[in-house]
């Protein structure tokens, strides 16, 4: 595979909708075309996508407060994961946010989500002790 990472272009939007769906990551309370849109108003260049033979095969968003950054969004194309491809994509978000003095990254996984829990940590990412908590300011449903 040849993989190209590139920043997010607005024709891209199905193809990455489409693979947020196969990798499971839509949830009724986001609507996918509302976060992207929300997205590209902030850190647009840490919109990050994959591609291999014009497909989107992989997809990132990445945010930088100037206090610590934020990972959200990770999704690899399913008959592709376990190749590398997640790995290289935090590898560039880590290597962006790092470029612009970020010293921290923090991201949030379902408890249940096992897997993606043991993929992180084998990146070197540790369980923080904290609690995360939140509130809808805008109802996308």
């Amino acid at each position: 595979m040849s993989l190209t990472i590139r920043p997010f272009r607005p024709d891209d939007e199905q193809q990455v909708i489409d693979l947020w769906k196969r990798c499971n990551l839509v949830v009724p309370w986001n609507d996918p075309r509302k976060d992207i849109a929300r997205k590209l108003k902030v850190d647009g260049e840490l919109f990050l996508v994959g591609e291999d033979s014009n497909r989107i095969v992989a997809v990132v968003m990445a945010g930088y407060d100037g206090h610590r950054g934020q990972i959200n969004y990770l999704a690899v194309e399913p008959g592709e994961q376990r190749t590398g491809i997640g790995r290289r994509m935090m590898e560039e978000a880590e290597t962006r946010l790092k470029s612009l003095g970020c010293p921290k990254i923090n991201l949030q996984v379902r408890a249940s989500n096992t897997q993606v829990i043991a993929f992180y940590e084998a990146m070197g990412y540790k369980l923080d002790e904290v609690v995360s908590l939140g509130k809808r300011l805008e109802n996308d449903v």
